[in-house]
C-alpha cells in the first residue's frame, strides 16, 4: 500500500489508494448552555479512536474520530456533542445525543474497514486530527 498524505481537514476512507480531496468540514454552532456543561479538559487517557455514524435512516453521516468518556464512562464526548447509551433499546442505534435526542452508531473502527451496518466505508470521514493513527491501526 502506498504511503498517503492529509489532503485537507478530511479525508474519504473509500478509497486510501486515490485520495480526493474534500470540503473542509465546518463545525457545528451549539448553543454556550451546552458549552458550559461540557468538561473543561479532556483527557487523552479516556478517549478512543471510534466510528459515528448517524442514524436518521439506514445509513446516514459517518466520521471516524476521537471520542471522549466521562469519569463514570456513561457520557461520550465528541465534536462539541454529548452521547449516552440507549441501553439495547435502540433500533440499529446504541447512543443518542443528549441536546437533539438523534440517535448513532459508536463503535471502535474495524480494521478490514467496513464500519457500516451493511458493509463498506463508502463516504465514511476520517477527522485530521486522527489520521495518521488511523493508518497505524489498519497497519497493525
Amino acid at each position: 500500500m502506498e504511503e498517503l498524505t492529509l489532503i485537507e481537514e478530511s479525508v474519504d476512507s473509500e478509497s486510501f489508494e486515490e485520495l480526493v480531496p474534500l470540503e473542509p468540514v465546518e463545525e457545528p454552532a451549539f448553543p454556550e448552555a451546552i458549552d458550559e456543561e461540557l468538561p473543561a479538559v479532556f483527557r487523552l487517557a479516556r478517549s478512543r479512536i471510534m466510528y459515528i455514524e448517524e442514524k436518521s435512516g439506514l445509513e446516514g453521516d459517518a466520521r471516524i474520530g476521537r471520542v471522549y468518556f466521562s469519569k463514570s464512562g456513561r457520557t461520550l464526548y465528541y465534536n462539541g456533542q454529548r452521547f449516552r447509551s440507549l441501553k439495547g433499546s435502540g433500533y440499529k442505534a446504541n447512543y443518542y445525543d443528549l441536546e437533539t435526542g438523534a440517535h448513532y452508531w459508536i463503535s471502535g473502527p474495524k480494521k478490514d474497514r467496513n464500519d457500516r451496518l451493511y458493509g463498506g466505508c463508502g463516504g465514511v470521514q476520517i477527522d485530521s486530527d486522527v489520521y495518521a493513527e488511523y493508518r497505524r491501526y489498519l497497519r497493525s
